[in-house]
């Protein structure tokens, strides 16, 4: 792991390439380019508020702001995933002719997505404040949030793009897949409206705690739960075993792109 972490350092000036080239060609050729950053989350959001809020009436204070706070790291998470599974086929041509520690396109997918993410806060706090949802100092915790969310996708990313090499079907059952995990995740509803046997289900999730911490800071207002940090060190041991996954398919990998 050290070693695969010191290999990547030395490829970070690629590794910085990698990331914007991702961020510039994400929208070329759009009429509304870097726009479609704001505009996409925000046209989900509030679809989601009229049908949920406005049709089916789920009563909850601010629920637009709610919404605001879950939607925006799970489409991080979405996209990354989606992106990020499909990253090493997508320079594929790459990978056959030069050598470089792979692990770097997953990587630089995860990285432009928490960049993208960043860039969404410029609709996220104003969205807040017009819906009525003040801010509070427990906003000090999300760089904490944000770099556990990291650290909870690199090693699922990393696997993936890996396993997509060999196993082209596994891109297109992961979007049925995210869809599922979408709704068994609170973005879009609160825990308290989900009946209490079905609690255990949504304990096995993790990005149920992730999505929750950046509820707890933004629309709360309260620090967010322990069980995030107990699911990082589930991730930090699993980036292990990615890891040594990653490296054995790597050996055939140029050859299989």
């Amino acid at each position: 792991m050290l070693s695969s972490i010191k290999e990547i350092w030395r490829y970070k000036e690629m590794l910085r390439t990698l990331v914007f080239m991702d961020l510039r060609t994400k929208y070329k050729g759009s009429i509304l380019g870097f726009l479609w950053t704001f505009l996409n989350p925000l046209m989900t959001i509030l679809i989601y508020t009229l049908i949920f809020h406005t049709i089916m009436r789920v009563s909850m204070p601010h629920y637009l702001g709610y919404v605001f706070v879950g939607q925006l790291p799970w489409n991080f998470f979405q996209t990354a995933m989606l992106a990020g599974t499909g990253s090493i086929l997508q320079y594929a041509n790459m990978v056959k002719k030069i050598y470089f520690p792979r692990q770097i396109l997953p990587l630089s997918i995860v990285l432009s997505n928490g960049i993208n993410y960043l860039l969404s806060l410029i609709i996220l706090i104003p969205a807040l404040l017009v819906t009525g949802v003040s801010l509070s100092w427990h906003l000090i915790w999300f760089p904490v949030i944000l770099a556990a969310q990291f650290i909870l996708l690199y090693p699922m990313v990393l696997l993936l793009s890996a396993l997509q090499v060999y196993m082209r079907d596994i891109q297109h059952m992961l979007v049925i897949f995210l869809t599922a995990w979408f709704y068994f995740t609170p973005v879009i509803y609160s825990m308290e409206m989900v009946p209490k046997r079905y609690a255990w289900v949504y304990d096995l999730n993790p990005a149920k705690p992730l999505i929750q911490s950046y509820q707890d800071i933004f629309y709360y207002h309260r620090s967010p739960s322990w069980v995030l940090f107990a699911w990082v060190l589930i991730a930090v041991a699993g980036t292990f075993v990615a890891q040594r996954i990653f490296n054995h398919l790597n050996r055939r990998m140029a050859e299989e792109v």
